[in-house]
């Protein structure tokens, strides 16, 4: 993952390669990712499904610091949040790109937005593998990668007709998942077992 990190991750640009170098002088046709201009799309350029995916798998590897820079690097509101950026980044600042160029004349501009394919994963990195939030059946379970400066946060969670309000408290450093209480009801599987009875819920999830 060192390797992914040095060759792939191109910080001064905020943007993360699918490969590199690109394919335009190898002697064997590696498909249609030829046919894009060098460093645009998934020949050398960001292909945001991999970019998401990358990052998916430091959050496995619990390298939580490389995770969430990979997040900020790749979500576009941080490719928009100057006018120096907003003239470089190009495209809306709302969506997921599919792409983003590397190519020298272009590094930086977005390509395809309103890509639903990379949104659906990113939207699986956040909830999913940073606050940890994972659903199996009618059971919700956590296991997060939080930046350490986090003391607390709150979630409002709706299963079918139900919502459940789930509070997170941090009482030390580790992301570790101590109790969870339901309606003030400790929970012995530390998780919640959703209800669909049309009744507001407190929950809250002390880490650390």
């Amino acid at each position: 993952m060192d390797q992914v990190d040095r060759q792939l991750v191109d910080r001064k640009n905020a943007l993360i390669k699918l490969l590199d170098p690109p394919f335009n002088k190898a002697p064997n046709n590696p498909g249609y990712i030829q046919g894009y201009v060098p460093g645009v799309r998934e020949n050398g350029g960001q292909y945001t499904h991999a970019a998401v995916w990358a990052a998916i798998a430091f959050a496995i590897l619990k390298d939580k610091k490389r995770a969430w820079e990979l997040l900020c690097m790749i979500n576009p509101v941080y490719h928009s949040d100057t006018s120096g950026k907003c003239a470089i980044y190009k495209v809306e600042p709302f969506v997921m790109p599919g792409d983003i160029y590397a190519s020298p004349s272009l590094a930086g501009r977005g390509g395809w937005t309103w890509y639903t394919g990379s949104a659906s994963w990113m939207y699986q990195l956040i909830v999913k593998y940073l606050l940890g939030i994972r659903l199996k059946v009618d059971m919700l379970y956590f296991d997060s990668n939080l930046p350490k400066e986090w003391s607390s946060w709150k979630l409002h969670y709706r299963y079918r007709e139900t919502f459940y309000h789930i509070a997170f408290v941090r009482f030390g450093p580790s992301d570790q998942t101590t109790s969870v209480t339901v309606d003030g009801m400790e929970q012995e599987e530390r998780a919640v077992r959703l209800i669909d009875d049309r009744v507001e819920h407190l929950v809250e999830v002390k880490i650390g």
